[in-house]
C-alpha cells in the first residue's frame, strides 16, 4: 500500500479511477495490486470513505 497517494482525496480519486477502468470489484483491484482488502477498507473508513460494491466506487 506504500506505492498509492497519501492525499485522501487523490487516493479515492485513484481507486474509483481503476474501480471504473479495469476492475469489476475491489476484489478485483486488491488482488491484481497486491493489496490487502481489509487493509484498504480500514483506511478508507478512517478517511471517511466507504466501498460501495453495487456502485463499485469508494464514497
Amino acid at each position: 500500500m506504500d506505492e498509492l497517494p497519501k492525499d485522501p482525496a487523490m487516493l479515492m480519486s485513484f481507486l474509483n479511477m481503476k474501480l471504473r477502468d479495469n476492475y469489476q470489484s475491489l476484489d478485483e483491484l486488491c488482488d491484481d495490486l497486491g493489496i490487502d482488502r481489509q487493509e484498504l477498507l480500514d483506511q478508507m473508513k478512517k478517511l471517511g470513505m466507504e466501498y460501495l460494491p453495487e456502485q463499485n466506487k469508494f464514497w
